[in-house]
């Protein structure tokens, strides 16, 4: 590792090795840049497990107007709508530049870009490599590239652990620990948060398993705003057959004709608009519902294409065989699972955050691309266009000052194992006061010393400060509240931690009356 760290100077520290991390890296070249990773590129990053693709509005009855318009629709009133415009209208450049760094993409016999139908989407516009592959295509490509590219330090098997900041409470480095437990401190005054979700606070994901808000809690912890936290995205159809994290069965799947059965051959999705291709956390509740009434829930791919399912989807069609499910001939047990988080850290144009030398790219970030309920691939298209203009930002940024590297004490790593069952109770599919408040008032205390606990009470307060229903946050006891002036709310630690304390003490002079 010493010989690794190196004459990394001031170099900015981009902390995450998935999509988001590695684009702005290879963004900032020739700037020294160094990526910090708990496991291999190629291996743990959510953007590994992107089936789905990438939305581009590239096809001859698209444009980036259709593919905004939908954006807002899908975000149920709390998109930005200058940074959906933005991002939307990237799409070539974006295509672009995954296609120069070596990206494969699935084209027809003439050469020209396949473009799949999903969810919300208005017109056939999502790119895909090996039907179901695309993530794991845009990490072996970007993975190479930055390994290819000698500005670029990559230190793998390293897990940062706090970010530090000088007395004026601007960043001033990195602490992390190495896989044998040694500490190191790599200064920097400008460091890049790209860690990825959320997705393993919960009971049922489809995320990596060390996804637990890892960046939101540093973050937070050096004073950051964090934003729209309550904005957790449930995908409607996980393979169903135990295990964790579960396997996503793609929304490309419903695009290509599959539909929702219940274990009687019934369709419960036929009186909804859009029936089985309505926007997420519509099918997410609906599926919920069905679950919820004994029902098992099944997504029959049949009749729309039989044999040709495997090869059109063989990562899941593999994921079922290993289950003991023929995918071409029988339907595939599915529930939802936590899989987005539309919220993260509060980012400027530029990507930076409230800290100064702080900067957030990709999910993690809190941009208002998403709003309330993220349109399905704009994820991988959010990355590669954010990392540029993070890049652009971090590098007109002044380095900061010199200091040496040092050896410092670092706590034990977190487990997310003690939050799931709280977090899912409290702040699941459907939510609701009395659940989201006991759920705050268990995750008080190991809040404190916990980075996955104090991730999952900012989750729960910022819910239960929300008495509306926008998108994939949806209250029970406020289902039929007013969306229409909702508004983006930030919440700090501090904040969190004081209102779940005024929760816990209101608790028990309830419980006596």
């Amino acid at each position: 590792m010493s010989a690794a760290l190196r004459d990394i100077g001031r170099a900015p520290v981009i902390v995450g090795g998935g999509a988001a991390g590695l684009m702005t890296a290879l963004r900032l070249a020739p700037m020294p840049a160094v990526v910090v990773t708990k496991a291999p590129l190629e291996t743990e990053a959510s953007s590994v497990w992107a089936q789905g693709g990438l939305a581009a509005a590239i096809g001859p009855d698209d444009c980036p107007d259709l593919h905004l318009a939908n954006t807002l629709a899908a975000g149920a009133g709390l998109c930005d709508p200058e940074v959906a415009r933005r991002v939307t209208a990237e799409r070539p450049a974006a295509i672009g530049a995954l296609l120069q760094l070596g990206a494969r993409f699935d084209c027809d016999a003439a050469g020209t870009l396949r473009l799949g139908l999903e969810a919300a989407h208005s017109r056939r516009r999502i790119i895909h490599a090996t039907g179901d592959g695309t993530g794991r295509e845009i990490m072996r490509a970007l993975a190479a590239a930055a390994r290819r590219t000698p500005s670029i330090t990559v230190l793998e098997g390293l897990d940062a652990r706090r970010l530090t900041t000088a007395a004026d409470r601007a960043v001033s480095g990195v602490l992390a620990a190495t896989r044998s437990g040694e500490a190191v401190l790599l200064p920097t005054g400008r460091a890049v948060l790209a860690t990825g979700g959320v997705g393993g606070l919960f009971a049922h994901t489809t995320n990596p398993r060390g996804s637990f808000g890892h960046g939101l809690a540093l973050a937070a912890r050096a004073g950051a705003a964090l934003i729209d936290m309550e904005f957790v995205q449930f995908h409607p159809t996980a393979l169903d057959v135990g295990g964790y994290p579960l396997t996503l069965v793609s929304e490309a799947v419903r695009g290509e004709g599959a539909v929702l059965i219940d274990e009687t051959g019934a369709r419960f999705m036929v009186d909804l608009p859009g029936q089985e291709l309505a926007p997420r956390d519509v099918v997410a509740r609906a599926v919920w519902h069905r679950l919820g009434e004994g029902h098992r829930v099944f997504l029959d791919a049949r009749t729309a294409m039989g044999e040709s399912f495997v090869r059109r989807f063989p990562v899941i069609a593999a994921a079922c065989a290993a289950a003991g499910i023929d995918s071409a001939r029988q339907p595939i047990p599915v529930r939802p699972a936590a899989h987005y988080h539309m919220g993260g850290i509060a980012v400027d144009a530029d990507g930076r955050s409230s800290v100064a030398g702080l900067w957030a790219s990709g999910e993690v970030a809190g941009t208002g691309l998403h709003g309330a309920n993220r349109l399905a691939s704009n994820s991988l298209l959010e990355a590669v266009v954010s990392a540029g203009w993070v890049a652009e930002s971090v590098s007109a940024a002044p380095a900061g000052r010199d200091q040496p590297l040092r050896a410092a004490p670092v706590s034990p790593s977190d487990d997310p194992e003690p939050v799931r069952a709280i977090l899912s109770r409290a702040a699941g599919v459907l939510r609701d006061h009395d659940g989201l408040a006991a759920g705050a008032t268990a995750l008080l205390v190991p809040a404190g010393f916990s980075d996955p606990a104090l991730v999952a009470l900012m989750i729960a307060v910022a819910a239960l400060r929300r008495h509306e229903s926008p998108g994939s946050h949806f209250r029970t006891d406020f289902p039929d509240a007013d969306t229409k002036a909702c508004e983006r709310r930030t919440l700090t630690q501090d904040a969190a931690l004081r209102t779940a304390r005024e929760i816990a003490d209101r608790i028990p002079r309830a419980r006596r009356a």
